[in-house]
């Protein structure tokens, strides 16, 4: 397919700045906000029959006024049934600090530690164009904390060491503190973020640290649509996949054959396998929980349509057309156009309806990105 075929207009006001929330005035007049992650809309695509739900239903099975909620998701799916989650955990990986001498502010983006004795790290810079190697980054005025860039990885990349002499779990946790939500530049761009940005934008099961984005979809699930989906005899695999840049970055060719996807790290225990694969001989639905983890999932599905346990590296990049062979239904958000998101969305759901469900999404107003709606695709 063309990249040319996932460009669509997304209105401004449709990306959504932060999780679905409920207001409530104080008597002095200042305005809380209680975050419901729960709360957000649903909308369903069948893909056997090609037709789409956004509403609730009465009793007589005919659409009522009122929209779908993320926690009516419940009612999809019966005992057996198997959830896969990605249990990756952001860390607050944009900081900002000064240049030495000549106090400009630079922003530094945390991608990855390379070594804990040397305290190297693989960072994006910006602007770049101010940094060289040499030079030395202030990040807290009344601290210790400076980094000396030494190397230049990419136009934006440079690998920093921090000279900070500690044991290695205070210094995580002092360049932790001085960091924020790694919020996608389409947030950031419009706010700054917030302490609450660091709940909110990490899943509830988030459990092994090193993710720089969250896994989007698993931010919908509260802990108590995870005890309904318990009680109703549901089961959980935890996959880890740590999320990476890479999904934002723009694709610069039409041809989609030839679009390489940056490399994320990738866990698949022999548990999750037990879990899944008992679900699946058995004629359970399997339901990947987000892009990442379909990504995942397809990584390393065996050839008898089983998954397999893996520990290593995935760049794979799934568009249509393309068969899945572990999971049958899937939930996503709403994504941006010509994200590589979308491309694996559709190649789940099937490109006409997926690029119809986005249609009809912009005409009800469903929010789009990291803190939006849901999207969920079933095999019926």
């Amino acid at each position: 397919m063309k990249l040319s075929q996932f460009k669509f207009k997304l209105p401004e006001e449709l990306v959504a700045l932060e999780p679905p929330f409920r207001s409530f005035e104080n008597e002095d007049g200042t305005v809380d906000k209680i975050y419901r992650r729960d709360e957000c809309r649903l909308m369903i695509v069948h893909r056997k029959s090609q037709t789409i739900d956004m509403f609730r239903k009465d009793a007589d099975g005919n659409d009522t006024e009122d929209y779908l909620i993320f926690r009516d998701i419940a009612g999809y799916f019966d005992e057996g049934d198997t959830f896969i989650f990605n249990d990756t955990k952001v860390f607050p990986a944009r900081l900002f600090g000064t240049k030495e001498k000549t106090d400009a502010k630079i922003e530094v983006f945390l991608l990855r530690e390379l070594n804990e004795e040397l305290r190297l790290w693989d960072v994006l810079v910006e602007p770049a164009r101010k940094i060289r190697i040499g030079n030395k980054l202030f990040f807290d005025e009344d601290g210790p904390m400076v980094a000396e860039v030494i190397d230049n990885t990419t136009s934006r990349g440079r690998t920093l060491r921090f000279l900070y002499d500690c044991p290695h779990d205070e210094f995580k946790r002092e360049l932790f503190a001085l960091g924020s939500a790694p919020l996608p530049r389409y947030i950031i761009d419009h706010r700054d973020p917030t302490p609450e940005d660091m709940e909110n934008f990490q899943t509830i099961y988030a459990r092994h640290e090193g993710a720089v984005t969250t896994p989007s979809s698993g931010l919908h699930f509260s802990r108590e649509l995870m005890k309904r989906l318990e009680i109703r005899g549901i089961n959980f695999a935890f996959v880890t996949v740590h999320c990476s840049l890479g999904n934002f970055e723009g694709i610069e060719v039409e041809d989609l054959t030839k679009h390489k996807m940056s490399s994320e790290q990738m866990i698949i225990s022999a548990e999750a396998c037990d879990i899944v694969n008992r679900a699946k001989q058995e004629g359970h639905h399997i339901c990947a929980v987000g892009v990442s983890t379909a990504r995942a999932t397809e990584t390393a599905v065996g050839t008898d349509g089983l998954l397999k346990e893996y520990d290593g590296w995935t760049n794979k990049f799934i568009f249509p057309p393309y068969e899945f062979g572990v999971a049958d239904c899937l939930i996503a958000n709403f994504y941006h156009p010509e994200s590589t998101m979308l491309m694996t969305t559709a190649a789940f759901g099937g490109y006409d309806i997926v690029m119809e469900a986005y249609k009809q999404a912009i005409k009800h107003g469903y929010k789009f990105g990291c803190y939006g709606d849901a999207l969920l695709i079933i095999d019926d």
